[in-house]
């Protein structure tokens, strides 16, 4: 069974997914899901997300189910690791992951993470410090990294 809702947050309508014991997907939209089903574990991530968007540093703690390939899914595992207020470089993912000339595919299976914000690919910016790609819009890109940073005192905008 698959339950959905929506959260409205200071960037919009977020739309929240899960099959009742993980988080499965979690997108922008411009509108609402029409109708509510709440379960536990979407309770608990609008609970965490208005701590996110509350400023109190958080990590996320909620059992994610996202569907991708075995690449994807490296890459996301990724991007988990990457500390609040912070940013690594396409480049520097793909060194992470172990090939370096994957930059276009870790850029494509970034763009295609299934869970916005939770899983931080907002974090991932090209190179000379430059915003590129993120499929909830550049600005929203750029306000998330400002939140994180502005919640994060040892942290400056590096853009």
């Amino acid at each position: 069974m698959e339950f959905q809702t929506t959260y409205k947050s200071p960037l919009g309508f977020l739309n929240l997914k899960s099959d009742g014991l993980s988080v499965t997907e979690l997108f922008f939209s411009e509108s609402e899901f029409q109708e509510k089903n709440d379960c536990d574990v979407l309770l608990k991530c609008e609970q965490q997300l208005a701590d996110y968007f509350a400023g109190k540093v958080i990590d996320f703690d909620l059992p994610l189910a996202p569907e991708g390939t075995e690449f994807q899914n490296k890459v996301w595992n990724e991007l988990l690791k990457i500390p609040y207020g912070e940013t690594i470089t396409y480049l520097e993912l793909a060194v992470r992951l172990g090939d370096s000339k994957s930059v276009r595919a870790v850029g494509t299976a970034n763009g295609r993470n299934p869970l916005a914000i939770v899983i931080p690919c907002h974090r991932v910016i090209g190179a000379g410090n430059k915003l590129t790609g993120y499929a909830g819009g550049l600005d929203r890109k750029r306000w998330l990294l400002e939140h994180e940073m502005k919640h994060n005192p040892s942290k400056q905008t590096l853009f």
